[in-house]
């Protein structure tokens, strides 16, 4: 998103992914503050209001374009899909369809990857879902067949020893990005509506990639490259392809490797903020978000937690990142990857987990920040404002998913992360 897209004029002097300032020294935490009193009824408000702009910015004004959930037009059919789940308001659900409709006929043509949030197999989940809520059993069926013909790619299930290193094993482009749209298809339409018997193999195959990735460290059972670089983020890295194996039923001897790699990622903490680097041996100790840094591994020591509940490290290290999320600050963005938004679910993620209130209280801070300040320079006409400022990941679609999820945060996810 360019710097026009979104900025906060007394703060646009931060490098990306730096706090704005110390948000606890401007929304206190305590929930009797009046600036933390809204009522689930105006996020409620807000987000249906938002997702009207959005509609009207990305498909009654923008038209067909990038077809993925990301940044492209998907994520408004999520969004309209998410507005539906808080409402009941049909139109909602009869608009998504149009929108996911149209986004399969250009994906069909066009897209190449194959994950939920950057591939088709997002646009085939969602349609499927959609189809099926709406009662269209024909449409439904369509959508199934043609991802079930994504999931015959050659790559995906192929293993090293096979030469598969040709498909990525990240969640953005690679096979725990596919995995994950087959996670969506089955919690939406029923266990086994994509076989374990078509998915274990895959499975089988990013762990036995992990281990040929790790086979020059002693100390980590798992590792990969994205384009020669091992990440440790939510996006291409560690964090985010744990996340997605932590779905899945494992041998004993692979759960061991999926908590010894998260202890690995653990060790690698910045020992002064606590923080993550984005990447193996990166010093920089800068960016604290969904695709890089504490917020995203916060969200994946949630669910190892939730996973793992006797071992009581992965929650303490999860509760430990998610106080780096809120000391770090408001960053610049609004958005999910690398915005407030993003790192507002990482609150989310700890108040499910733990009960505890206070952490729902952070994320309405960051919620209410967003009320008053992100559609400000969004509607001000600007020509330059960027072609993705109304999208899931990097702009305000997100910021709308945030406020329906607060409408009933124990039942909020991170689109396209969390299950």
């Amino acid at each position: 998103m360019s710097s026009s897209a979104v900025q906060f004029a007394a703060h646009d002097n931060h490098e990306d992914g730096g706090g704005i300032e110390r948000l606890g020294s401007v929304l206190p935490i305590d929930p009797r503050a009046p600036n933390l009193s809204l009522p689930r009824e105006t996020f409620l408000r807000a987000a249906v209001s938002l997702k009207d702009q959005v509609v009207r910015a990305t498909w009654l004004e923008g038209g067909a374009g990038d077809p993925t959930a990301y940044t492209g037009l998907l994520g408004t059919a999520f969004l309209c899909l998410r507005s539906y789940g808080a409402t009941g308001d049909r139109s909602d659900l009869l608009l998504s369809a149009e929108i996911v409709y149209a986004c399969a006929s250009a994906a069909r043509a066009s897209t190449r990857h194959v994950t939920f949030l950057c591939g088709k197999g997002g646009v085939f989940a969602v349609g499927a879902v959609v189809a099926n809520l709406i009662g269209d059993r024909q449409r439904r069926d369509l959508f199934l067949n043609l991802f079930l013909e994504v999931a015959q790619e050659r790559a995906l299930p192929v293993g090293p020893e096979e030469g598969g290193f040709g498909m990525s094993y990240d969640l953005l482009y690679g096979r725990a990005g596919f995995l994950w749209a087959a996670l969506f298809l089955n919690k939406n339409l029923g266990q086994e509506m994509v076989s374990n018997d078509l998915l274990m193999p895959i499975v089988d195959a990013v762990l036995a990639g992990g281990r040929a990735g790790a086979s020059d460290i002693a100390t980590c059972p798992l590792m990969y490259r994205w384009h020669g670089t091992r990440y440790l983020g939510a996006a291409n890295g560690l964090a985010g392809i744990l996340q997605v194996l932590l779905h899945f039923p494992l041998c004993e001897e692979y759960v061991e490797d999926v908590k010894g790699t998260l202890r690995y990622m653990m060790g690698k903490r910045f020992l002064n903020s606590g923080n993550y680097p984005s990447s193996e041996g990166n010093p920089r100790d800068k960016l604290v978000q969904w695709s890089h840094g504490a917020t995203g591994v916060a969200m994946t020591l949630c669910k190892a937690s939730q996973m793992f509940p006797h071992d009581r490290e992965f929650r303490d290290a999860a509760i430990e990142a998610g106080e780096v999320v809120w000391k770090n600050g408001l960053v610049k963005k609004v958005g999910l990857a690398d915005g407030i938004s993003g790192n507002a679910y990482a609150f989310l993620s700890l108040y499910r987990l733990t009960g505890e209130r206070i952490y729902e209280e952070r994320a309405r801070a960051f919620a209410i920040f967003l009320y008053h300040n992100a559609n400000k320079p969004v509607g001000t006409g600007h020509v330059q404002v960027a072609d993705y400022a109304f999208s899931l990941y990097q702009g305000l679609a997100g910021a709308a998913c945030l406020w329906f999820d607060l409408v009933d945060p124990e039942n909020s996810r991170l689109p396209g992360y969390e299950l």
